[in-house]
């Protein structure tokens, strides 16, 4: 076993799944439970398709909870259209995914994230790749969240790039503002894995064709969702080069911080509607003087990182 721990925060949809598999592929890491949230799909949708791709993976050991159903500041969460458009209607590019037999775990995802943070220390690995609710809520339980986490590596935000919901906002971070703004000036050992770098790793057609050709069901899969993705982006404008690895990215930085240069730098999240910049991330003035625990990716090594990637869930999907 691996000495160091990793849980995700997933809000399962096509990246995402990515993001698991490679997880599950890495030796380096033992993925000791899977977060649900919101975003891409509903909070149980993503579960189950969490479940359902471990059980693809031959990774049923691997438990999955139930974390927030909707963002600290509102009462319920509707998918957005563009979501749909992106990730299918079941978060999975519409791929019917076999059923696991293990269910999800009754005790919340918070309670697990908050026992996992005393349990494994500096050796836990945490990287949500969704909205930032279940991490705050977890610091606001119990504050000693924030510095017992050893790795905090965040799929979320834009520093030098326009965001890709507004101007200002990336995605994930658009979900809670709030959340995220907490987060972001509360957890210590965070790096943030933002649009500067993550689409800048584009996977193509080529590589998944390579998946199909190990001629196994998991392979099979996760080309079909992956084509998926990469259809979406062509047809919608996003790139027409290939889709980018937001997700996984985050969990290879995670694992391995060189392949990416990071920019020390306290953040914040700006959450007031009337400014105009809803959900932006941004060095926060207030903090200039105090010492930086936070970093934000700036450049990434694309062509090592998708070479790794491409091997790794060649391994993983025999």
């Amino acid at each position: 076993m691996a000495t160091k721990k990793m849980i995700l925060d997933l809000d399962t949809g096509v990246d995402d799944a990515l993001a698991l598999a490679y997880a599950v592929a890495d030796p380096n890491v033992d993925l000791i439970g899977i977060i649900s949230s919101y975003g891409n799909t509903l909070v149980e949708t993503a579960a189950q398709n969490s479940l359902n791709l471990l059980h693809l993976l031959g990774a049923d050991d691997v438990p999955v909870f139930i974390g927030a159903r909707h963002s600290s500041t509102t009462n319920q969460f509707e998918v957005m259209p563009i979501s749909q458009m992106i990730h299918g209607k079941n978060g999975v590019g519409d791929v019917i995914l076999e059923q696991s037999p293990r269910a999800v775990e009754k005790q919340s995802a918070v309670d697990f994230l908050i026992e996992a943070a005393h349990q494994y220390q500096e050796n836990l690995i945490f990287i949500p790749t969704g909205p930032l609710t279940n991490l705050a809520a977890a610091i606001k339980k119990d504050s000693k969240v924030a510095t017992l986490i050893g790795n905090t590596t965040l799929m979320g935000g834009a520093l030098t790039v326009p965001g890709n919901v507004t101007p200002f906002t990336e995605a994930n971070i658009h979900q809670d503002p709030e959340a995220a703004d907490f987060a972001f000036t509360h957890q210590k050992n965070l790096t943030m894995v933002g649009l500067d770098v993550t689409l800048r790793t584009l996977l193509t057609k080529k590589e998944t064709a390579d998946w199909r050709l190990l001629n196994t069901k998991a392979g099979k899969v996760f080309a079909d969702l992956m084509d998926f993705y990469i259809d979406a982006y062509d047809h919608l404008n996003i790139n027409k080069n290939g889709a980018a690895l937001h997700d996984p990215l985050a969990v290879a930085v995670g694992i391995d911080p060189s392949y990416v240069t990071t920019l020390p730098l306290a953040m914040h999240v700006t959450y007031n509607q009337e400014n105009g910049d809803y959900g932006r991330t941004i060095g926060d003035k207030e903090r200039l003087l105090e010492p930086t625990t936070s970093k934000v990716a700036v450049l990434v090594d694309a062509k090592r990182f998708v070479n790794d990637f491409q091997n790794l869930m060649l391994s993983v999907l025999k």
